[in-house]
Parts: C-alpha cells; sequence; structure tokens
C-alpha cells in the first residue's frame, strides 16, 4: 500500500511529537538527532545564513521545513506524478528566484 502526504498529515496531527518523512510512499519515523550530528547541522545553519542573508540569496531553514520531492513513478488516472516523497533534511536552501515563483515574501 502506497500512502500520501495526506496520510502523512493526517498521521503527523494525530502524532505532532513525531518527526516522521514519506519516502516512496511509505512513512518513516525519525528518531532525534544525537549531539555531534546536532551541532554539525546548526553550525551549517550558522555558516550559511551568514552568507544568505547579506545577499538576499534566497532563505535557508533547520530540520522542521519539509520539503515535495518529485517522484519516479506517476499517477496512473491522471497522468501527473505522484507527490509520495515528502522529506525534511537537517538543512536546507532555497533560492530566492523559486521563492519569488511560490509568492514568499523574503524580507520587509
Amino acid at each position: 500500500m502506497s500512502l500520501t502526504i495526506q496520510d502523512l498529515e493526517q498521521l503527523q496531527s494525530q502524532h505532532p511529537d513525531l518527526r516522521m518523512e514519506l519516502v516512496e510512499g511509505n512513512i518513516i519515523v525519525m528518531g532525534p538527532s544525537d549531539y555531534e550530528s546536532d551541532e554539525i547541522g546548526s553550525r551549517l545553519l550558522t555558516f550559511l545564513n551568514m552568507w544568505v542573508m547579506p545577499r538576499k540569496l534566497g532563505r535557508v531553514t533547520g530540520s522542521s521545513a519539509g520539503f515535495i520531492l518529485p517522484s519516479l513513478e506517476t499517477d496512473v488516472k491522471t497522468g501527473d506524478p505522484e507527490k509520495r516523497n515528502l522529506r525534511a533534511p537537517d538543512v536546507s536552501f532555497v533560492r530566492a528566484e523559486r521563492l519569488k515563483k511560490l509568492s514568499v515574501t523574503l524580507w520587509s
């Protein structure tokens, strides 16, 4: 059985204390980071923000931001790519140009 992003959202609302990702239609419960990997992630966030923010290159986020990634398969009924991957990387960067397409305000 292949699960969807809606299934993940429903399960996440029932269990808000758990970190979950959707990988190729399977829900994966993520364990907490250990001290060393969290420290590395924090440093990466700091260094990336120090580079990105003054140059207004985009946005940097931590592990709470989820991203819908493309799948290799398509929906049989619609022919559209199935949205079966929602991942939450430890650190991520989205270019300003992509944010503008999404109508997200970068800075005031």
